[in-house]
């Protein structure tokens, strides 16, 4: 049950959850459900957080309002544990924040409900059938957001900002193949209206990738 709150007011913090690299990059435009993790295991379970967002009682019309999200102390704790392990036990997570099984259970159910967090399956892509992984830094003459959303709706797509220096956007993509790759680039991301040029980064080797950045 939600508080009694005036409508337009904000009641609970959400985060954009994203299973992909580069989490500094300032602004993130959208996250698809491909979930990538380029470790040695071909399957691990993570938490990840990228920016506070918020989630409002919405008024009647349903229009929301705006303010600056909030997430407790406890609630952050909550979140660093399975940071570190998302197959955590709620038993042990609630001794080290001092809470019940119970109640660590129900945060967390309202924290995945809110979009705070996402406990999820993360692959290794060379063994789901994915054996090109890129980034691509596109330049955009016109309106990048335009050209964002149509990026956006690639299912190649795992990760995608909009970006100040030298490029407009950031995505990072994973194909099949050489042909797959070769296929996305040329005839789906550069056939884009307001794409001046591209430039595609192959991934040789993952050095690091963690999830575990914490709370602030």
């Amino acid at each position: 049950m939600l508080p009694n709150v005036p409508e337009g007011e904000w009641v609970w913090p959400s985060v954009v959850i994203f299973d992909a690299f580069h989490s500094n990059y300032p602004k993130i435009v959208r996250i698809s459900q491909i979930n990538l993790n380029f470790a040695a295991d071909s399957l691990a379970l993570s938490v990840s957080l990228v920016q506070s967002v918020g989630m409002t009682v919405k008024e009647k019309n349903g229009s929301a309002g705006t303010a600056s999200p909030v997430i407790d102390d406890v609630s952050k704790a909550i979140i660093e544990q399975l940071q570190q392990d998302g197959r955590r036990p709620y038993a042990s997570i609630g001794k080290a924040v001092g809470l019940s099984e119970a109640a660590v259970r129900q945060r967390v159910q309202r924290l995945t409900d809110a979009g705070v967090m996402q406990i999820v399956a993360v692959t290794d892509p060379l063994q789901v059938g994915f054996t090109r992984s890129a980034m691509l830094a596109v330049h955009v003459d016109g309106d990048v957001e335009a050209v964002a959303e149509h990026m956006e709706q690639l299912p190649e797509v795992d990760y995608l900002v909009i970006c100040a220096g030298s490029f407009d956007i950031l995505a990072e993509v994973v194909a099949e193949d050489d042909e797959h790759l070769l296929e996305l680039v040329n005839r789906r991301i550069r056939s884009i209206p307001g794409v001046r040029s591209t430039e595609t980064f192959v991934y040789l080797k993952l050095r690091k990738q963690t999830y575990t950045w914490g709370t602030r």
